[in-house]
């Protein structure tokens, strides 16, 4: 049986005077997730998106919304992200004073929960949480801006966050996703599937690579992914 493998394009990357048509044109060209990436200028040195683009973007796509909160403090936006339609929310233990708390609270507001981890940031944030947790996020470039280069320490990250997740299901059978953010591309997915992840957000793999109007300019790009996935 093939693995399960999902592809989330980040519409950091996307043309943002066409949002809601780039959304639909990926989804029909195979991806999986719809990546939001929230910057808030303090946590991280950007600023980019908030729940009223997510609420807009809602009715356009049924596909599953990842948002990923790069924001501190955390909890005041958590409802308002719930509110517009996300799916999932995942957050910084770092823009947390109470990371079992901000769980609970994503939980309690009926979206599935995830923590990040910067490339410095160790993993051991995970180990007491892992009942709340449907996904784990590991940062291979430093948040803040897309279109970064992949960081290879990363990979190790990944096999680590791998065993730590692999035997939790094994004890509970309950699946947690394993995702990864920055820098992956076609020439190195296939690498980075093989240390662990399952779920790969792609930003300017996906929407850089293809600037004309052709509604159907993202299938090849996708295709070479899935491709590149089939390999492992």
């Amino acid at each position: 049986m093939a693995k399960d493998f999902l592809i989330a394009p980040s519409i950091l990357s996307a043309n943002f005077a066409r949002l809601g048509e780039e959304v639909s044109n990926v989804i029909a060209s195979g991806a999986d997730w719809i990546h939001f990436d929230v910057m808030d200028n303090h946590y991280v040195p950007n600023l980019t998106i908030g729940p009223l683009v997510c609420e807009a973007l809602r009715p356009v796509t049924d596909a599953v919304i990842d948002v990923h909160l790069m924001v501190k403090p955390v909890d005041r936006i958590v409802p308002d992200f719930a509110k517009a339609g996300a799916n999932l929310i995942s957050f910084h233990p770092e823009a947390s004073e109470h990371i079992d708390r901000t769980l609970g609270l994503i939980k309690d507001s009926g979206c599935q929960a995830g923590l990040v981890f910067n490339p410095a940031t160790p993993l051991d944030h995970m180990d007491h949480v892992m009942d709340k947790l449907d996904l784990v996020l590991i940062m291979s470039v430093n948040p803040g801006f897309g279109g970064q280069k992949f960081i290879p320490e990363a990979l190790n990250k990944l096999r680590i966050a791998r065993a730590k997740i692999d035997a939790y299901e094994q004890k509970t059978g309950r699946r947690i996703r394993l995702e990864i953010d920055g820098g992956a591309n076609v020439s190195n997915i296939a690498e980075i599937a093989r240390a662990g992840a399952d779920t790969f957000v792609a930003g300017s793999a996906v929407f850089g690579a293809a600037k004309d109007t052709d509604p159907n300019r993202y299938n090849s790009i996708i295709a070479s992914l899935r491709s590149e996935l089939a390999k492992v």
